[in-house]
C-alpha cells in the first residue's frame, strides 16, 4: 500500500515538474530567443501554465494523499519520508496562495520583463517605474498571504533562503560592511596599483566565446545535457537534470565579463547536474536553499577562476585565442587584473571586496520597499545615495544604476541576499576542500577539476532538499555557517596582492 501510494505521489509530482519544466522552458526562450512583438502572448502562456502547476500543487487530493503518508511515515523509507515532508511544506505554502493571485503575479512578471529590457536600454527608469509599482504591491500582498513574524520581508526570503531572516540578515551584513569597507581602504591607502592597462583594446567575442566553452567543459560541465547562450542577463535554467542551460554576455571591451560571467553561470549548471536521478521529476532534485546554490558558483567563478593556478592554466589558451595580445602578459598578470581591487557601478562586475556592499544596498532597498518605508518612485536617488555611501561612486544614468539587474522585473525580492550568503558559504566549503584535497592546486594548473566536482558531488550536490543550508554546511566542513572563512580569505588573498 505504501509502495503504492509513493507511487502515485511521485506520478503527481513528476507532472507538477513536468508543467514547470515547460514555464522554464519559455522564460529561457523569452530571455534568449522570443521576438519583442511575443511579449503579450508570451505573459499569457506563462500566466496560464503558472496557474495550472499551482492548481495541480494544491489540489486537495495530492494534500490528502501527502497526510495519508505522513501518518505512516515511520513505515516508510527515509528519502520517501523526507519527499513526504519537503513536499506538504511546498504544498503548504502554495496553498496559501490564490489560483487567480498566481496567474495575476505571472503575467506581470511577464509584463515587466519586457518594459525593464526596454527601460534598461534607454536607461529610463521612469518607464519601469509603473511596472515596478505594481510588482511590489503585488509582493506586498503575497507577503500577506503566506504570513510572517517580524518583517513582511521574511515572506519573501523564505522562498529562497528558508528559515533566514531580515531581523538575521541585519547584524551580519553589518558585520560585512564594516570588515569589507575597512580591506577596501586598507587596499586603497596601500597606493599599489595593478598593472591594468594592457587590458584597454578589444577582445574577440569569438574567442571569447570559444575559452569559456573550453572552461565550462574542463570543469565538468556536461554539454550534450546543457548549452550556452546570450541573454541581456548572465542565468542558468534547469529543466531536468539532463538538460540544464546556461547563458552569459559577452563584451569586446571586457575580457573577463564573458568568461567569469560563464563560470559563474556553469557553477550552477554543475549543481543541478549532479542530483541524483532517482530525484528527477521530483521536489528532492532542488537546492535547499539558493545560499547553497550560489555558493556553488561563486566558488567556481572567485575561489577557482580567479585563482593564480586557474590563469596559469588558461594562459596558453589565451596565447592561441587571442593572438599577439598576450606576448608579453604573464600569468601573474592576468591574475591581477582579474581580482583588481576598484569600487564599480556594475554588481555583477564587482571585485570579491565590494562585491559583498551591492548585495547590502540592495537587501536595505528591498526591505524598505516591502514594509512600506520607500515608494518605488525614490528608489533613484535612495540607490545612489547608498552607492555613494558605500563604494564612494556617483551614479551617472539609471542603466548602471537600479535598473541593472534583472531580479525585480521577476518579482524576485528576497533573492539578492542569497549571493553574500553564497559567498560566505563558498568560502567555508572550500576552507575544507583545500584540507581534504591538499594539491587542489596543481591539479587546477593542470586542467584536472574531477576531485574538486567530485567532492562537491558527494559532499553537497547529491542531498538535493535532503538536508538543510545549515545541516549541509555544518556536515561538510564541521562548522556552522560563519563569515570568518570568508574575511580570512580576503585578508590572506588580497594582504598578499596589496602587499597591505
Amino acid at each position: 500500500m505504501n509502495d503504492g501510494s509513493i507511487g502515485l505521489l511521485r506520478q503527481k509530482l513528476g507532472e507538477i515538474a513536468d508543467v514547470n519544466s515547460a514555464i522554464a522552458l519559455l522564460q529561457w526562450d523569452q530571455e534568449t530567443y522570443m521576438p519583442p512583438k511575443g511579449a503579450n502572448a508570451r505573459g499569457q502562456q506563462l500566466a496560464t501554465l503558472s496557474a495550472l502547476s499551482h492548481r495541480l500543487l494544491t489540489a486537495p487530493e495530492l494534500g490528502i494523499l501527502l497526510e495519508q503518508l505522513r501518518q505512516r511515515s515511520t513505515g516508510l523509507d527515509p528519502d520517501d519520508a523526507i519527499l513526504v515532508s519537503e513536499t506538504q511544506y511546498d504544498v503548504k505554502r502554495s496553498t496559501k496562495l490564490p489560483e487567480s493571485f498566481v496567474h495575476e503575479f505571472a503575467e506581470e512578471q511577464s509584463k515587466a520583463f519586457q518594459v525593464w529590457v526596454e527601460a534598461r536600454a534607454q536607461s529610463d527608469f521612469r518607464k519601469f517605474q509603473p511596472n515596478l509599482e505594481r510588482m511590489v504591491e503585488l509582493l506586498r500582498r503575497k507577503a500577506d498571504l503566506l504570513g510572517y513574524e517580524g518583517s513582511p520581508y521574511n515572506a519573501l526570503l523564505e522562498e529562497f533562503e528558508r528559515g533566514m531572516t531580515a531581523e538575521q540578515l541585519r547584524p551580519l551584513f553589518a558585520e560585512l560592511a564594516e570588515q569589507q569597507s575597512g580591506l577596501v581602504k586598507q587596499i586603497t591607502n596601500a597606493h599599489r596599483a595593478l598593472d591594468t592597462n594592457w587590458l584597454n583594446q578589444e577582445w574577440a567575442p569569438a574567442a571569447q566565446w570559444e575559452l569559456s566553452l573550453r572552461v565550462l567543459r574542463e570543469m565538468g560541465y556536461d554539454l550534450e545535457a546543457g548549452r550556452q547562450d546570450k541573454s541581456v542577463h548572465p542565468f542558468t535554467t534547469s529543466f531536468d537534470k539532463y538538460d540544464v542551460r546556461i547563458t552569459t554576455r559577452i563584451s569586446s571591451k571586457d575580457l573577463f565579463s564573458g568568461l567569469m560571467g560563464s563560470i559563474h553561470e556553469g557553477g550552477h549548471a554543475l549543481y543541478d547536474q549532479g542530483f541524483l536521478d532517482k530525484d528527477r521529476r521530483g521536489t528532492l532534485a532542488s537546492a535547499p536553499s539558493l545560499g547553497v546554490h550560489e555558493s556553488q558558483s561563486r566558488m567556481w567563478e572567485n575561489l577557482v577562476g580567479r585563482s593564480l593556478p586557474f590563469w596559469k592554466r588558461c594562459l596558453p589558451a589565451l596565447n592561441e585565442l587571442f593572438p599577439s595580445q598576450f606576448e608579453r602578459v604573464t600569468a601573474e598578470a592576468v591574475y591581477a587584473a582579474v581580482n583588481r581591487v576598484q569600487p564599480s557601478l556594475i554588481r555583477v562586475e564587482a571585485d570579491e571586496c565590494t562585491y559583498n556592499l551591492h548585495i547590502i544596498l540592495r537587501f536595505e532597498i528591498e526591505v524598505a520597499l516591502i514594509e512600506g518605508t520607500l515608494k518605488v518612485s525614490e528608489i533613484p536617488d535612495a540607490w545612489n545615495a547608498k552607492v555613494k555611501a558605500y563604494l564612494g561612486l556617483d551614479v551617472p544614468n539609471d542603466a548602471q544604476g537600479c535598473l541593472q539587474d534583472i531580479h525585480w522585473s521577476h518579482g524576485a525580492m528576497g533573492y539578492f541576499p542569497t549571493y553574500a550568503l553564497g559567498n560566505l558559504y563558498a568560502a567555508q566549503l572550500f576552507e575544507k576542500i583545500l584540507e581534504e584535497i591538499p594539491d587542489l592546486w596543481s591539479r587546477v594548473e593542470a586542467g584536472d577539476f574531477a576531485a574538486l566536482l567530485a567532492w562537491l558531488r558527494r559532499r553537497v550536490h547529491v542531498y538535493g532538499r535532503r538536508k538543510t543550508a545549515n545541516e549541509i554546511i555544518c556536515e561538510a566542513t564541521g562548522q556552522p555557517p560563519s563569515a570568518a572563512p570568508f574575511l580570512r580569505y580576503l585578508a590572506k588573498k588580497y594582504g598578499a596582492l596589496y602587499s597591505l
